[in-house]
């Protein structure tokens, strides 16, 4: 399997499609079928299996997706569809397949899903290298969360939180590969923190947190 880990993020109600590549690599034409999809995936949400237009259901279909490649080809045209659901969330998923012809020769597909309220979105703030958000939920309870994306991979990013008298509380370094900073507040006291977004360790905005219980 060529592709890496996928990742779906968008908004309640919407769906979206990413590829997936695979090669067989071998000497003889391989057969796979889909054997199992665990995952915490929501009554309201869906994942489908299309290879070129034909797509399957991932549960009631289990039984019809098959992948037959050839002694090294390229698949291209195999898809993933992700239906977002109706409720904010996020989680992860893993689908099985299996060499029909071989037990032990098996590959699994992981995916990763963030369902986003569009009601809930905070403004993206542009710094350069890096787009930010503002935190979000602002005040949190449990978990606060800042979405980012990367202009620059090369550059060094962190977000260091403080309290409010400039105490070190937590940092973070924000990884290029992903999207989303998900930070647990469940632990500290409430009460208003400052955090602090570092490029190449230099201080570019600092905001306010609020913490309630």
């Amino acid at each position: 399997m060529l592709s890496e880990e996928l990742e779906f993020r968008g908004d309640m109600g919407s769906s979206q499609r990413k590829t997936v590549i695979l090669q067989n690599d071998s000497d003889q034409p391989k057969t796979y079928i889909l054997k199992n999809l665990k995952g915490n995936i929501g009554s309201s949400q869906k994942v489908r299996i299309c290879l070129a237009d034909q797509c399957y259901d991932s549960k009631k279909d289990l039984a019809k997706i098959k992948l037959t490649l050839k002694s090294g080809e390229l698949l291209t045209d195999l898809y993933l569809d992700f239906d977002m659901g109706m409720v904010q969330t996020r989680g992860s998923f893993d689908l099985t397949f299996v060499n029909e012809s071989n037990v032990r020769d098996v590959f699994v597909l992981e995916a990763r899903y963030d369902v986003i309220d569009p009601t809930l979105k905070v403004s993206d703030f542009d710094y350069g290298d890096l787009v930010l958000s503002d935190v979000y939920p602002n005040p949190s309870v449990r978990i606060a969360q800042l979405d980012y994306e990367f202009k620059n991979t090369k550059v060094q990013a962190k977000i260091a939180i403080n309290s409010f008298i400039g105490n070190p509380v937590a940092e973070y370094a924000l990884d290029p590969e992903r999207s989303t900073l998900a930070i647990n507040v469940a632990d500290l006291n409430p009460g208003v923190y400052l955090y602090t977004l570092f490029l190449d360790n230099k201080n570019i905005v600092t905001k306010k947190l609020v913490v309630k219980k």
